[in-house]
């Protein structure tokens, strides 16, 4: 579903005429395909509103309601708005941020939509008076007859209100505003003059210590304002406490907009002002709405596609979700906050957060390689400036905080992969912060260096996924450590990427946990989703040694990896089965829905059985991506899920994250044409392509037919032309 609005046909008109000199008319005005409606009906967990790529800011609409479905703030089946709040997790199954909610109300509005309480709904909205597309949201506020915009730059958020004509009409700035995880613990509001509010929110929730320091700018002075304090009114300029609030009030003529501009930073309120300074100095909303849909447009032309109506609009869809995170953490001037308030500086890049690395070390981190190198440096960067204050790589870190959820320490993998692709780094700094980060003795990695395995403790989860996920990021360390000549860590570091083989069953065939005595643990149901999986069962942890699939295949053999393959795809849950709400996207066992699943389609490609992941990837695209609210059949998970699709599509898939080298399967789009720099393309082109059409016949590089259905990132960075010929029968 995507609905155009007038502005969007004014602006494809001025960026058309912007790019007058571009010949093929077909790659043009790619914003058009993005549907930022995706993922906010069903367990996709996105948002709608505006954010600029990779942007501090996520201005969305809050529906002002709790729960799982609403995660993100917003939830597709909902009809109500409380406001719109500046910070937002997308596609997470984290219930956080929700920072500085804003609404604009008058005195059509009589009472709360709910009960009072945190959760205020302001205003009842209909999808048909709701659009979008990248950088930009609106919707009519039907309790006020208010129309409210949205848009954003890298760090400042900019509202839009019309108003009806109103002696009582106001905007609400909220500090107390929470939902789900996030609670406020401290906030503060000064006004400063009639145009000027700045302050503060210091929350806890997920992040156990954000703090969020803005400055926000009217257009027009406000007449009067009460301000709350822990929800009583207080004199003043000022309110402080857990919860403070300010109400603005002002006489509306008929049709009359206030612009409001909120900057934020993680450090002060400063550095909120000095971004606002640099970044939006005026209040020309459409130039900024014009200039955030260009830098959306540039992202997206990256890689320029031929296809159906329909395959653009997913393929570009996902391509915007891969741009959203990470998130800008530090302000223009390279300040920004760790934990305990402590501010540090970034000098010559951009600090990033909001890293979701256990899911996007798959697919979206070896994308970030091909598609912005230069990102890529900056987020390197990030890790180690993490590592320089806190003694060991991120694992899953937003707003200068550390959350330790999920396992691994992918930023491993990530950073591994980066140097082999040439990214510029310090790389013996590196490999001591990899080193550092797979010997602290927390979240059990004692207990597998001492062992050789992560054991099962009664009331503790994960063991077996964690000895797993160890395994591989230990390979990363060992092939960093070789290449930079330190054989006694590549040593110890080999030894320990075996570690998987120490929970192979070979009566279950299946990699199961094991207790402190070495026993494997009774009661073995593969099905089940037992407390040593995470968010898994044992069918989806089988697969998860991605950098020794030759190894996994000489262990079990190579007729028994083939059927427990098929059966993978096949062996589907009954109806009595109770399962989680992370297992989504089932094909059979499969479970698209969550990542540890991700890779195992193009394992037939080891097998000599490429047709089968022709088949199932093709199956997988089709049955599990629409371009439809619920397009996502699972956590969209800050670009994974996303990523996921843009590479498949392309016929591209980074089985294993860190080796630089893609297996191929046959592409879903026609052609697809990837800016790679310095004035190279590298082109992806079918010849027969249709949807009988799915098994590959032959593929050339560049006009040398390929012996193995694999190619190198610098096969792909140094620019040329991947052929496809695809036929209607498997070629076995």
């Amino acid at each position: 579903m995507f609905r155009h609005f007038s502005g969007l046909i004014l602006l494809a008109s001025a960026l058309l005429l912007s790019s007058c000199e571009e010949k093929k008319e077909a790659y043009l005005q790619l914003i058009q395909y993005v549907n930022t409606f995706v993922g906010t009906d069903g367990p996709g967990n996105t948002y709608p509103g505006a954010v600029y790529p990779f942007g501090m800011v996520q201005l969305s609409p809050d529906n002002g309601l709790p729960g799982w479905d609403r995660i993100a703030g917003y939830y597709w089946p909902d009809s109500t708005v409380a406001g719109f709040s500046h910070t937002h997790l997308t596609g997470t199954g984290a219930g956080d941020m929700y920072d500085l909610l804003v609404m604009p109300i008058n005195s059509r509005f009589s009472k709360s939509l709910t009960p009072e309480g945190d959760y205020r709904p302001y205003s009842l909205f209909r999808h048909e008076q709701e659009s979008a597309h990248p950088g930009y949201y609106k919707v009519l506020l039907e309790s006020s007859g208010i129309t409210a915009e949205l848009t954003t730059t890298e760090r400042v958020g900019f509202h839009r209100y019309t108003f009806p004509k109103d002696p009582a009409s106001q905007i609400i700035l909220d500090l107390g505003y929470a939902l789900n995880w996030d609670a406020p613990v401290d906030t503060r509001i000064q006004v400063v003059d009639n145009q000027t509010i700045w302050g503060y929110r210091y929350s806890t929730g997920w992040a156990a210590d954000q703090r969020v320091y803005f400055v926000m700018k009217l257009s027009k002075p406000f007449d009067s304002y009460q301000l709350l304090q822990n929800g009583k009114p207080v004199g003043g300029n000022v309110a402080e406490g857990k919860k403070s609030s300010i109400t603005l009030n002002y006489a509306t003529d008929e049709k009359e907009e206030i612009l409001v501009k909120v900057a934020l930073s993680s450090t002060s309120i400063e550095g909120a002002q000095n971004n606002m300074d640099q970044e939006l100095t005026h209040w020309n909303f459409d130039t900024v709405v014009t200039q955030t849909a260009e830098a959306w447009e540039k992202v997206l032309s990256s890689i320029k596609i031929k296809g159906t109506e329909e395959q653009k609009r997913i393929f570009y869809t996902n391509l915007y979700h891969v741009f959203v995170t990470p998130s800008l953490h530090s302000d223009v001037d390279g300040q920004y906050k760790i934990k305990g308030g402590e501010t540090r500086q970034a000098k010559g890049v951009d600090r990033y957060d909001t890293f979701s690395l256990w899911d996007t070390y798959r697919t979206a981190h070896p994308l970030y390689t091909i598609l912005c190198p230069d990102k890529v440096k900056d987020m390197v960067a990030s890790f180690m400036a993490h590592y320089d204050e806190t003694g060991r790589l991120p694992v899953w870190s937003m707003w200068g905080n550390e959350t330790n959820m999920m396992i691994g320490y992918h930023a491993v993998p990530v950073i591994v992969d980066a140097y082999f692709k040439g990214i510029p780094m310090d790389a013996g700094k590196v490999l001591e912060a990899c080193v550092a980060s797979a010997t602290v003795p927390e979240r059990q990695i004692d207990e597998y260096m001492k062992y050789g395995y992560v054991p099962h403790h009664e009331g503790k989860e994960w063991s077996l996924s964690m000895t797993l996920e160890y395994a591989y990021d230990d390979w990363c360390i060992a092939q960093l450590a070789k290449a930079l000549g330190k054989d006694d860590i590549y040593r110890t570091f080999e030894k320990r990427s075996n570690y998987w083989k120490n929970a192979y069953d070979p009566v279950s065939t299946f990699l199961r946990p094991k207790d402190v005595k070495g026993n494997f643990l009774p009661g073995f149901v593969s099905k089940d989703y037992s407390a040593p999986y995470c968010e898994s069962n044992a069918w989806h942890y089988v697969w998860s040694v991605q950098h020794d699939i030759q190894g996994l295949i000489d262990t079990m053999g190579v007729e028994l990896f083939t059927a427990k393959l098929d059966s993978m795809f096949t062996f589907a849950p009954l109806p009595t089965d109770e399962l989680p709400l992370f297992s989504t996207g089932m094909i059979g066992q499969y479970a698209h829905g969550n990542e540890p699943s991700h890779h195992v389609a193009y394992l037939y490609n080891y097998i000599g059985q490429p047709y089968k992941t022709q088949e199932m990837v093709r199956r997988i695209i089709e049955s599990q991506y629409s371009d439809k609210p619920d397009g996502f059949c699972g956590n969209e998970d800050c670009g994974q899920m996303s990523a996921w699709l843009v590479m498949s599509a392309m016929g591209l898939y980074p089985t294993n994250p860190a080796n630089g080298i893609y297996d191929l399967t046959s592409p879903w789009v026609e052609d697809a044409v990837i800016n790679v720099g310095n004035g190279r393309t590298f082109r992806i082109t079918t010849v027969g392509q249709s949807p009988e059409n799915k098994y590959i016949q032959k593929v050339t590089l560049n006009g040398k037919e390929l012996e193995t259905l694999q190619i190198s990132h610098k096969d792909i960075m140094n620019g040329g032309i991947l052929r496809f010929e695809l036929g209607p029968i498997p070629r076995k």
